[in-house]
């Protein structure tokens, strides 16, 4: 009982009073269009991914999210389109929100083997929610922790509610053979996401910037067998978000020994207020295969005040499948993909 009243108030906390915050990805990389607009096409292939986390299953209420993308590169237009679905669900108040966006991307030689893209995207949002599952500290009896029923506190909200807007994001990214820097931003309008009419709850404007560096560990490595390239590289990198009145830092590496991919992310920034900033430690394990076939699986150990026995931390699974379609003595330029990390 104690740990379901505990993952009730924690649960409303951040799901009813507190501003909205965008869903983060621990395989951010993996979700490329999530990330930054301009990340659309970047594959230079055809690309369908699919990221699917479960959030702090240990609260009986836990938070899940998918995200569903495709894009294609159009080299005669040296550009990238995509298609993109997210969904959130919180299972208490079975809140939801629901995302379907449209990307581009334009992709600039300014060197030899120095590029720059530049993308945009425009979404259509639905939130909806079901609040009677709510349980308010007013109906907690902390006696013999029973909870009774809801009396005057959804005073003014429908307990069936749903909300529609329109979204915009822009991103850039610069890179080179086996560097990256690049920055986004979401909710540029920071629309009004409040269920109540006549009050204002605006979504605030998400700002990110990501970027890193990759070395060669191969020295021309060949399988012995096959004597086919055996790609072996470490990868360094770095994903800070601020979206008001919070901002966080992931860091962290990973190691690429074909076709095994091992990751290990720390989450968290120290600041100087109040609002907790030191969240989870992340280890990851993947494939990437040479039929264009990508998946991923990683974990996030809590670290903060949560605790890892409350939350049960979080499970993430991402898939993504790279093809060439189309005719390919029709490609009059050799690929030239970002060295971004694959997850």
């Amino acid at each position: 009982m104690l740990k379901k009243i505990f993952g009730a108030v924690v649960l409303i906390g951040l799901s009813f009073f507190s501003k909205a915050q965008d869903v983060q990805y621990s395989q951010f990389y993996a979700a490329p269009l999530y990330l930054n607009p301009a990340l659309t096409g970047a594959s230079e292939l055809t690309r369908i991914g699919v990221n699917y986390r479960n959030q702090w299953p240990g609260l009986d209420h836990s938070f899940n999210s998918y995200s569903f993308y495709i894009d294609h590169y159009v080299f005669d237009y040296n550009s990238g389109i995509g298609l993109i679905f997210n969904g959130n669900r919180e299972s208490m108040a079975n809140l939801a929100t629901n995302e379907v966006g449209l990307s581009y991307a334009y992709k600039l030689q300014l060197g030899e083997d120095t590029f720059f893209r530049l993308g945009g995207q425009a979404s259509y949002m639905q939130r909806d929610a079901f609040f009677s599952d709510l349980v308010f500290g007013t109906q907690i009896d902390i006696i013999n922790g029973n909870i009774g029923v809801i009396t005057d506190e959804l005073d003014g909200i429908p307990i069936d509610s749903r909300y529609s807007f329109f979204d915009f994001a822009v991103g850039g990214m610069f890179y080179t053979k086996n560097f990256w820097l690049g920055a986004s931003a979401h909710h540029l309008g920071e629309p009004n996401v409040s269920f109540v009419e006549g009050q204002i709850s605006e979504l605030p404007m998400k700002i990110s910037a990501q970027g890193g560096v990759k070395f060669d560990l191969t020295g021309g490595r060949r399988d012995y067998f096959t004597h086919a390239y055996q790609e072996r590289a470490i990868s360094f990198a770095f994903n800070y978000k601020q979206q008001d009145p919070f901002n966080q830092l992931d860091i962290g590496t990973q190691l690429y020994l074909d076709p095994l991919v091992l990751g290990l992310w720390y989450r968290g920034l120290p600041t100087k207020n109040s609002l907790p900033n030191n969240e989870a430690v992340i280890a990851l394990v993947g494939v990437s295969l040479p039929t264009g076939l990508d998946i991923g699986y990683s974990f996030d150990y809590t670290v903060s005040k949560l605790g890892m026995r409350n939350s049960g931390g979080a499970h993430e699974i991402s898939v993504t499948y790279r093809f060439l379609w189309g005719d390919p003595k029709s490609r009059n330029q050799r690929a030239r993909t970002i060295p971004c990390f694959r997850y």
